[in-house]
């Protein structure tokens, strides 16, 4: 497996590695790394309040979206301390792009690479799986390269992203953050011989 990092220097001077975004392909669908010039396509896909009923907020403009995309897109935290991960999601047969999934990964004092993960799939591709096919290829891609612990914060009303959490092998914990609860799956087990 072809592991592609960048060493960054944090604020407080310690080399920072991070994984960069590549391509993933599943059987229906790409995973592309986020560019700034994604925000045309993903603007009319994400331009609906719907996809904020369990989030918050309203949908971005594609200003917003380009200066989000903008700062996505470097791959870091302004300080070095996360790692970010963006991907939008496409249609293989059509190309079309439906939503995008993200990680932001940690290392915390232990060491171990960590990533929060999220999906948002455009409401006009709903119901057929992308959400779940695409965070599985991501997570995938994640455990390839080094994380130990996925997690993931889910609206306790949210029965799509917990079916999609439940899928990717994440269980709900007791903690909740910000009115949402957290799915975690630590480190997964070596193969027993």
């Amino acid at each position: 497996m072809n592991r592609t990092f960048y060493l960054e220097k944090s604020a407080y001077g310690c080399d920072m590695e991070w994984p960069t975004a590549t391509p993933i392909e599943t059987p229906r669908l790409t995973l592309e790394p986020l560019r700034v010039e994604h925000a045309g396509e993903m603007h009319p896909v994400l331009d609906d309040p719907a996809l904020h009923a369990y989030i918050g907020g309203e949908p971005p403009t594609a200003d917003q979206l380009r200066r989000r995309y903008a700062i996505q897109a470097s791959g870091h935290s302004p300080d070095h301390s996360q790692g970010w991960l963006n991907w939008i999601v496409r249609e293989r047969e059509t190309g079309a792009a439906t939503g995008t999934v993200q990680a932001t990964l940690t290392r915390p004092a232990d060491a171990r690479l960590r990533a929060e993960v999220a999906w948002v799939i455009g409401a006009a591709h709903q119901r057929r799986g992308y959400a779940r096919e695409a965070a599985g290829a991501m997570v995938q891609w994640l455990r390839g390269h080094g994380a130990e612990t996925i997690t993931a914060h889910i609206h306790p009303e949210h029965r799509a992203s917990i079916a999609v959490a439940a899928h990717l092998g994440l269980t709900a914990t007791n903690l909740v953050e910000g009115g949402e609860i957290v799915w975690r799956a630590g480190p997964i087990a070596p193969p027993r011989t």
